[in-house]
């Protein structure tokens, strides 16, 4: 079981002020990691950083306030952020919103902004991080996808397409990186209630709807990602490569 452990391993989860995000950097805590919490507000990370401080010693705890979608940003922190830790051990590309609407109805300007923080920030964050795991010969990235990778709904066209192609983009990573020791995987969660499902979660019908084809019978929460998360990120995975985990209790098996 010790190649499940992340001691001394240095973890940056983007969009990790809450959610997904959050969830899956308190588990890299948890296993023994060194966390960098993201988010564009370095004034909203605190609170989250300091609720995690309070499970490890607060070193293991840090933060980093960047916009994802701006190249200069990013290299910027990353390079700051390696200068002082080294380069990370582990990315998760988690940073997402959704913008619902008829195809025929949606601004462009909506569209290119889902696919700018949902598909273009994995690239950017992707490839600034990945030069330094290329150059060591070793580094985990996972990208965290959706099941609308693999199944649609009408009003989220902006999302599937983004989440489509961010399940390309990680097959393209791992065809360039793996001979340099790199793996890259995604995670693809099914139904969670989340802050960015709070719509759906209270909608009865689509909700009963969801929890009747979900062989689980129920929606999922965000623990239920951290398991595969944590496992995508230890030796326990290391030839894995180029894949994405479903993680929707069956959903899209039965569908």
């Amino acid at each position: 079981m010790t190649s499940f452990d992340l001691t001394g391993k240095l973890a940056l989860v983007t969009g990790s002020r809450r959610g997904i995000g959050h969830a899956i950097a308190r588990a890299y805590l948890i296993a023994g990691a060194r966390v960098v919490l993201n988010c564009p507000d370095a004034d909203r990370l605190e609170p989250a950083a300091a609720e995690l401080r309070t499970l490890s010693a607060p070193g293991n705890v840090l933060t980093s306030a960047f916009d994802v979608t701006d190249e200069a940003a990013v290299e910027a922190a990353v390079a700051e952020l390696t200068a002082e830790h080294g380069c990370p051990d582990i990315l998760v590309n988690n940073a997402g919103i959704q913008i619902r609407g008829p195809l025929t109805e949606i601004p462009v300007a909506d569209w290119r902004k889902v696919v700018d923080v949902d598909l273009t920030s994995a690239f950017i964050v992707g490839r600034t991080v990945a030069r330094g795991m290329v150059a060591r010969g070793s580094g985990k990235i996972i990208n965290v996808c959706s099941v609308q990778n693999h199944l649609v709904r009408p009003t989220t066209a902006p999302y599937a397409a983004a989440k489509s192609g961010l399940g390309g983009l990680t097959r393209s990573m791992c065809a360039e990186w793996a001979r340099s020791g790199v793996q890259v995987n995604g995670l693809a969660p099914g139904y969670l209630d989340t802050d960015l499902n709070a719509s759906l979660v209270g909608d009865a019908e689509f909700s009963a709807w969801i929890t009747s084809r979900t062989p689980a019978g129920r929606w999922g929460e965000v623990e239920d990602v951290t398991g595969p998360a944590v496992w995508l990120a230890s030796a326990a995975s290391d030839f894995v490569n180029g894949q994405v985990v479903y993680v929707d209790g069956g959903l899209t098996a039965v569908i």
